[in-house]
């Protein structure tokens, strides 16, 4: 069976909806990085996926990937016990929704500063400038010192270790150099918050010293580098939301009647442009695991050790569960809860016990926040190269979504 890894990073989110095209929608077989694969689709094979019984994550996640977006020992490489002790942490800070909600008023403070500085400048890149307001917000919130927040480089180095987690070549290793940089970091500064003295001052139950002072299933303290490592994956998801908010703006720019609704600031709409534009945009192609045990799906024998694939940006994109699926479409959402493994842009199944990532709250929640203001923002939209390449992973506008003569 040939090996589907050039493939993989040649089509980047149309490789897997077309090899099921070509087999007729029926699981794919094929082989990545040398080992053998298999491609499920579906609500069913959601559920299926996320079953621990036959679907393991340790192991599962290749070496590029935990060196740059995850981190070594980070919590999306645990299994059973050990991953349910850990994503208790990530719970308790993610989906609280008084933290939530503290967390949507730090980004629009920030909105509301940065919106002003935006009226000076000739043009602005959108996507740039978002990374930059949501470090500062979630670091704000986090209760880690404000200069860290401040400081672009950290911006940088955050969006980075996106950027970089899905290929090879300058991008990888601009991740890895930014991942290096700030575990080292926020591990001196961890060391520092362990010690009672440093603790004055600091929000009592804050993220950093929730970080700082969890223990894990056996009752000890995270290693310092562990540490932080699941500090950043609190900080880095929260400001890879630039990449929805950035296409927010695509959605708007195309189809000017969205904006003009959402402007009306009708929080239903709002939610449901939210739940479009993580539907419609793409940001990871597909999940993955290793088989538990010898397995069997849909009559397909799947060994034990198996690569399975959740195909989750053709499973975002099938005609099968939505109406229209490459129309851009925010009432699909009005008044409509989607089902739990139906939309699943951050994963499937149950956040609290399973591997679907808790900062989903968070994401719609900034989307929410964010979303309205930028469709009341006064700005032009210069000629620019507002295409998405399909073959990139992440993608996003190739020119970020350039802004000028913005209003204050």
């Amino acid at each position: 069976m040939r090996d589907s890894s050039l493939a993989l990073l040649t089509k980047g989110y149309a490789w897997l909806p077309d090899r099921r095209r070509r087999s007729g929608f029926a699981p794919v077989r094929t082989r990545l990085l040398g080992k053998p694969a298999i491609v499920l689709h579906g609500p069913e094979a959601v559920s299926f996926f996320y079953d621990e019984a036959h679907v393991l994550r340790r192991s599962a996640l290749p070496e590029p990937v935990i060196d740059t977006l995850f981190g070594r020992g980070a919590v999306h490489t645990l299994d059973g016990e050990q991953h349910r002790a850990r994503k208790a942490l990530f719970v308790s800070l993610l989906k609280d929704r008084g933290r939530v909600a503290s967390l949507a008023r730090h980004a629009e403070e920030e909105w509301e500063g940065a919106r002003s500085e935006w009226a000076g400048r000739e043009e602005v890149v959108l996507f740039d400038e978002m990374s930059k307001v949501l470090t500062r917000a979630v670091c704000s919130w986090a209760g880690l010192p404000g200069e860290i927040g401040r400081d672009d480089a950290l911006a940088e180095d955050l969006v980075a270790m996106v950027d970089g987690f899905a290929t090879a070549g300058p991008r990888h290793w601009r991740a890895r150099r930014a991942r290096d940089r700030q575990e080292d970091r926020l591990g001196r500064l961890i060391s520092t918050y362990r010690s009672p003295e440093a603790l004055e001052g600091v929000p009592d139950g804050s993220v950093l010293t929730s970080v700082a002072s969890h223990r894990d299933d056996d009752g000890a303290l995270l290693h310092v580098r562990t540490a932080a490592v699941e500090l950043l994956n609190v900080i880095r998801p929260t400001v890879a939301v630039s990449w929805f908010l950035t296409f927010g703006a695509h959605a708007m720019h195309r189809w000017p009647s969205v904006r003009e609704r959402l402007a009306a600031g009708d929080a239903s709409y709002a939610l449901a442009f939210a739940q479009e534009v993580r539907r419609f945009y793409p940001f990871a192609p597909f999940l993955g695991g290793l088989a538990s045990a010898d397995l069997r799906w849909q009559g397909e024998e799947i060994p034990a050790g198996t690569m399975v694939l959740l195909d989750v940006y053709g499973q975002n994109h099938d005609p099968e569960l939505w109406e229209a699926p490459y129309v851009f479409s925010p009432e699909r959402f009005v008044g409509r809860e989607p089902g739990r493994d139906e939309l699943i842009p951050q994963g499937g199944g149950e956040a609290e016990s399973g591997h679907r990532c808790p900062g989903e709250d968070i994401t719609l929640a900034l989307l929410c926040a964010l979303g309205p203001k930028l469709a009341r923002l006064e700005y032009d939209v210069p000629e620019q190269d507002l295409r998405i390449p399909l073959r990139r992973v992440p993608t996003r506008p190739r020119s970020g979504f350039v802004m000028s003569g913005v209003q204050a």
